[in-house]
């Protein structure tokens, strides 16, 4: 049955379509001016006609105030006209320039009619022919034509480019050819836990009667999980080119149309063609465009389209036989938001996390991407791996591909180690710019600033080594950064450790007290994260001695944050008196360790001056130089200053 939506869309089309063929018809059609009899026969009599034609109950006659067997008056720039009719031309033929503009009803039968035309020397006929080819043309076949071609450009436009008004069922899913994926496993690097779950699969395409022969069944649905950029495409790209076979790609976003049904046709269409080319890999990308909760409104509401398209997906993977030999990947960054129907067993019943690699990982995935890049023998990827925690595939992707642009253009012939250095300064903490003016007293309060991060940060346990200090401007507001990298992953952190970390945010603000006597507004980033630190400590990880170990923040989303998780995230699940509590507790915290940054400033004052002196000549200095300057101090072991 046609949606009543369509259905009114599609009677509106037709109506303006109709409205408009008509007003083009009149434009090409010079309008007849009706007149009264008695005037009609006024006109003969004074000879205002070239031609009449005389009907039975209507005439019609054509005005042109020129005498017969003379040339009408035309415009100069207009196309010829033929000649007026002679008095021996008998033809009653109309044409665009040769037809009636002035009509009249006949009263009576009157015959005086024809005998004053005579009069008159007025051409006259018996009857009215049908219009011409050239004016039946221009009045109707050609807007006809016109709202045809446009037609088909409007479906063209909202369907699938290209492939006309009768593609909107088809899907747009890429084919690759079993020959046409040459990545594998050996390109896949950092998610070796992913890749042993996705072997299983590779193994029941190539050998599916290893599997049936003692019953066990395959998962007809495998669910990557993981954050952009992990590799889920490339590990999905690498399972069809490990078992050799047909892959299917696909956007979630792609089913979805603004046409109730086209979603739907599409899932049927990409199902029956995987059917016809199994065995092979099909895979559906942001599945979550496509499969969100379904609800009857609210933040997780959805429209008819999307549940219709998600409805047919269902009914598609309960409708297939895995031993047909055609495997269902897709992938997810939100898989607390699908539908549950799309996790039940039977669909996509196994899930794998594909999750940020460690620096073993790391080092991997660089080795994997150094392939094609030329690096010198300074290049150190174990040393890029420990200083690039948390970066996923693609980010250390970008950061060879920087460090080999960057290289590029001093026009060297590879990629050394500074340009690798570069490279992660530049993705991490945005683009220099030497070329912004700071007066000398922002120099020094920037320079102290910073310092202070240094020199708190190399005194108080749980905080990184310093890798680097600089006061050129970086980014969208940074006039100084301090880099602190961990020397390993760590997964546990505690309550000690979480302390010295808040110590060194605060120690900027620190510095700027102790020799300035005032503060600044650039802590402004360093407070929010140290009070953000401070809150999850008494509300996520129950380190508040008054309240104990009670969690009392909500559930957020494991991978992205989305608007309407932190209005949901909004809620409080604790009264008034509580959440005085923490506010306390975290200004206890907050205010405690800015003491101790400040204590640790004012023991190392002489060290801060030195250190200062030096970044302020050379604006860039590395930890090992702080660390020299500072005779090689040793973290404090859990001493309180």
């Amino acid at each position: 049955m046609l949606d009543n939506r369509k259905l009114k869309f599609t009677l509106f089309y037709v109506i303006v379509a109709l409205i408009f063929l008509w007003m083009l018809n009149k434009s090409f059609r010079p309008g007849v001016k009706t007149v009264p009899y008695s005037k009609f026969k006024q006109m003969v009599k004074a000879g205002a006609f070239t031609q009449v034609w005389v009907g039975e109950t209507e005439v019609f006659g054509r005005t042109g105030g020129n005498k017969p067997g003379t040339v009408q008056n035309i415009p100069s720039n207009g196309p010829t006209p033929p000649p007026a009719p002679t008095e021996n031309d008998n033809s009653s033929s109309l044409s665009f320039w040769n037809r009636p503009n002035v009509k009249a009803i006949r009263v009576g039968g009157d015959k005086d009619l024809v005998a004053q035309l005579d009069k008159a020397g007025i051409i006259y006929s018996g009857r009215i022919e049908q219009p011409g080819i050239i004016e039946t043309l221009l009045s109707w076949i050609l807007p006809l034509g016109i709202m045809i071609a446009f037609w088909f450009y409007m479906m063209k436009r909202m369907g699938q480019a290209g492939q006309g008004v009768m593609a909107f069922g088809k899907s747009r899913v890429k084919i690759h050819g079993e020959n046409d994926v040459e990545t594998g496993f050996d390109d896949v690097a950092g998610v070796d836990e992913a890749k042993e779950e996705l072997q299983e699969v590779v193994t029941f395409l190539m050998e599916p009667q290893r599997y049936a022969r003692i019953g066990a069944r395959i998962p007809k649905g495998v669910l990557l999980v993981g954050l952009p950029g992990t590799g889920k495409t490339l590990l999905a790209r690498a399972v069809a080119g490990e078992a050799h076979v047909p892959f299917f790609t696909i956007s979630g976003a792609e089913f979805v149309e603004m046409f109730v049904g086209v979603g739907a046709a599409r899932v049927r269409d990409l199902f029956a063609q995987a059917e016809k080319n199994a065995p092979c890999i099909v895979f559906i990308d942001e599945l979550d465009a496509l499969g969100k909760s379904r609800g009857a409104g609210g933040l997780t509401g959805g429209n008819d389209e999307r549940e219709q398209t998600l409805n047919q997906l269902l009914v598609q993977m309960d409708g297939f036989d895995t031993t047909t030999g055609v495997i269902i990947l897709a992938a997810t960054n939100r898989p607390e938001i699908l539908d549950p129907a799309l996790l039940r067993p039977g669909r996509f019943d196994r899930q794998v996390l594909v999750d940020k690699p460690d620096r073993a990982g790391r080092r991997a995935i660089l080795e994997v991407h150094a392939r094609d890049v030329e690096l010198s023998e300074d290049v150190d990827l174990d040393e890029v791996a420990a200083r690039t925690p948390g970066f996923v595939g693609a980010d250390l992707a970008n950061l060879l591909n920087e460090a080999a642009l960057l290289a590029a253009r001093r026009g060297a012939d590879e990629v050394t180690g500074l340009d690798v250095d570069r490279a992660i300064d530049r993705i991490v903490a945005g683009l220099e710019k030497k070329n912004r003016l700071i007066n000398p007293t922002e120099r020094k309060i920037v320079a102290h600033h910073e310092m202070g991060h240094a020199i708190v940060g190399s005194c108080v346990p749980g905080a990184d080594p310093v890798q680097k200090v600089t006061i050129v401007p970086r980014g969208m507001g940074a006039l100084g950064l301090t880099w602190q990298t961990p020397t390993e992953d760590r997964y546990l952190m505690t309550k000690t450790e979480l302390e010295g970390k808040i110590a060194a945010l605060l120690g900027g603000r620190a510095a700027e007290l102790v020799f300035f006597g005032e503060a600044s507004t650039g802590a402004a980033n360093d407070l929010a994260r140290a009070t953000d630190a401070a809150r999850a400590m008494v509300v996520e990880y129950g380190m508040s001695d008054t309240l104990g170990p009670i969690r009392l923040a909500p559930e957020r989303n494991a991978f992205l944050q989305t608007p309407a998780d932190m209005f949901l995230g909004s809620r409080k699940e604790y009264g008034d008196k509580v959440a005085d509590t923490i506010d306390q507790e975290v200004r206890n915290i907050v205010e405690g360790q800015m003491e101790r940054a400040k204590k640790i400033i004012e023991s190392h004052r002489q060290d801060v001056a030195k250190l200062v002196s030096v970044l302020l000549e050379k604006e860039t200095i590395d930890g090992d130089e702080v660390r020299k300057i500072c005779n090689n101090r040793t973290k404090e072991s859990g001493s309180k200053i």
